[in-house]
Formats: structure tokens, C-alpha cells, sequence
């Protein structure tokens, strides 16, 4: 499975941002997917999973009610839907996608990542 994730960029502090995940080589509807941030001299943080079915989402405490994650089986496609953009939300975005029962929190527990985007929210 090889991911791509896209629609990074520069916002502004209270903006919006949509990511992307597109998977290739595989389908991806029997896979959890994941999304996780990076920000420098940090270490890689859980932001929003969604199960197979897409019937089970999970967030952290630091995003929720500000992003929506969901997903597109029929375009093989994840998305993470970013609002109220802080510039604590700085940091290299990823996507990835395991098959398990449960969507997994830790980084550890997926078997496949994108290469990130970068996410830069100015104030």
C-alpha cells in the first residue's frame, strides 16, 4: 500500500485546511486509517483514526470538535478535515492505515504511512 497525503499549506490563525490520503496498490477499505502530526523536537502525535467500516472515529482531546476525519472507499481516499487552525497546529502531517478489529492510537500499531504534509498556521 503506498498513501499520499496532500493540502498542506500556509493558513492563518482561525482558518480551515483539508487533507487528503489517497492510497494506491491496494484497496484500503479493510484498513483503519490514521492521521498523526509531527512538529519539530516533538514526537509523533495521534490526532483522529477511523475504523474499516468507518462506523468508529476517534479523536484526541487536542483536536476534537475542530477536525473531522472521514473517508471515501470508493475513491480509496481519507480525509481530515481541519478547522479553527492554531498555530500550535504547526507541524508535518501523516496519514497511515493498518488492518486491525479497532482503529489503533499509537504510531507504532500502522503498517503504512504517506509521506507528510507540512501544515503552517501564521497568526
Amino acid at each position: 500500500v503506498q498513501l499520499q497525503a496532500s493540502g498542506g499549506g500556509l493558513v492563518q490563525a482561525g482558518g480551515s485546511l483539508r487533507l487528503s490520503c489517497v492510497a494506491s496498490g491496494r484497496t484500503v477499505s479493510s484498513y483503519n486509517m490514521g492521521w498523526f502530526r509531527q512538529a519539530p523536537g516533538k514526537e509523533r502525535e495521534f490526532l483522529a483514526a477511523i475504523s474499516w467500516s468507518g462506523g468508529s472515529r476517534l479523536y484526541a482531546d487536542s483536536v476534537k470538535g475542530r477536525f473531522t476525519i472521514s473517508r471515501d472507499d470508493a475513491k480509496n481516499t481519507g480525509n481530515l478535515q481541519m478547522n479553527s487552525l492554531e498555530r500550535e497546529d504547526t507541524a508535518v502531517y501523516y496519514c497511515a492505515v493498518v488492518q486491525r478489529q479497532r482503529p489503533p492510537v499509537r504510531h507504532q500499531k500502522y503498517d503504512y504511512w504517506g509521506r507528510g504534509t507540512l501544515v503552517t498556521v501564521s497568526s
